[in-house]
């Protein structure tokens, strides 16, 4: 009643980016989209945002450049995201901390090893900014590549 709740899967810009020109033009679709909803009421977005958006959002930053959800492209297309309203919950209360992420390839032990991305996010309304009460990312719950995230909110 008092805000839209959306629920996403990104797609993925997938092996030498070869969907990172449809990934683009989505990503401004969906931005659109939450700027329409957002001029009726307050939006929350859950997700696989499928891009780590900084450089503290993934393990390893400098081998990952260009690979699908760490092009300039698509970290670009989430701060055009932030710049049109929009807060990063986790980084709004946890801006510098590292390690702490939300998927993990299957391979090369990443989990065992937290060489994880952070790709999952809780994205809200800046005008629901005041209302955050904290953002957390359960690390430690199995049974998939992702873990669960959430979101701690007074409405």
């Amino acid at each position: 009643e008092n805000f839209y709740h959306v629920t996403v899967y990104t797609p993925n810009s997938q092996q030498e980016n070869a969907r990172l020109d449809y990934r683009m033009t989505w990503d401004d679709a969906f931005r659109a989209y939450l700027q329409e909803l957002d001029k009726k009421k307050p939006v929350i977005v859950c997700g696989d945002l499928n891009v780590a958006h900084t450089e503290i959002d993934l393990k390893n930053p400098s081998t990952n450049r260009r690979n699908a959800g760490f092009t300039d492209e698509e970290r670009g297309k989430f701060t055009e995201l932030l710049e049109a309203g929009f807060v990063d919950t986790f980084r709004h209360f946890y801006p510098d901390v590292t390690g702490a992420y939300s998927w993990w390839s299957y391979r090369f032990n990443a989990r065992k090893n937290n060489a994880g991305w952070r790709i999952d996010y809780y994205v809200v309304s800046e005008r629901l900014k005041d209302a955050l009460q904290d953002a957390k990312i359960h690390s430690d719950i199995m049974g998939s590549d992702h873990c669960p995230v959430e979101l701690d909110i007074a409405l």
